[in-house]
């Protein structure tokens, strides 16, 4: 299964972002994590992940007679890459958005499900900014936010930090136009 296949499915893509610090992990842990996804539906998608390359089982242990997996998320081979991109059929772009959609929508969710949920408190944003820009000053904007980003992204897990998910959805709402 192509990594497009293995990420382009809500539980799947909330499990890679639930992970994707590197750390390992049991899947009761990754349920603590996601406790509105189903114990049969963790399974099955970890699974998934580990038999198309995105898991490893880091160790294996006996608890109570069973067999307990510590999984490890393979993060370097998560990311679909811009050739990858490109090469995605017109219906795979449609497929992928409806997954990161209904991702948000699941993390959204399980955000105000927790006690003490405090949108207001905790800085929700969820906005969208219409923009007028040329190629060039577009690409100049994807390169400053990526920049702002990376310069977090490497933030490790510790006291007074939780873990927060931005999401950019970037594309034309109307047809190009020749200069």
């Amino acid at each position: 299964m192509r990594v497009t296949e293995l990420l382009l499915h809500p539980v799947r893509l909330r499990i890679v972002q639930a992970v994707f610090d590197g750390s390992p992990f049991t899947t009761l842990q990754l349920r603590e994590r996601l406790p509105d996804v189903s114990r049969a539906t963790m399974y099955r998608q970890v699974e998934i992940l580990l038999e198309g390359g995105l898991l490893e089982i880091e160790s294996e242990a006996r608890v109570h007679g069973a067999v307990e997996r510590r999984y490890r998320l393979l993060a370097a081979q998560t990311l679909i890459d811009r050739d990858t991109a490109e090469a995605m059929t017109l219906d795979e772009h449609r497929h992928g958005f409806a997954a990161a959609t209904a991702s948000l929508l699941g993390e959204f969710a399980a955000y105000l499900d927790q006690e003490g949920a405090d949108p207001k408190a905790d800085l929700v944003s969820y906005k969208q900014i219409p923009l007028w820009l040329s190629d060039k000053e577009k690409a100049d904007l994807i390169d400053a936010v990526m920049a702002l980003l990376q310069a977090h992204a490497g933030n490790p897990q510790s006291p007074g930090r939780r873990r927060h998910l931005l999401a950019t959805i970037f594309f034309p709402t109307e047809k190009k136009t020749n200069p």
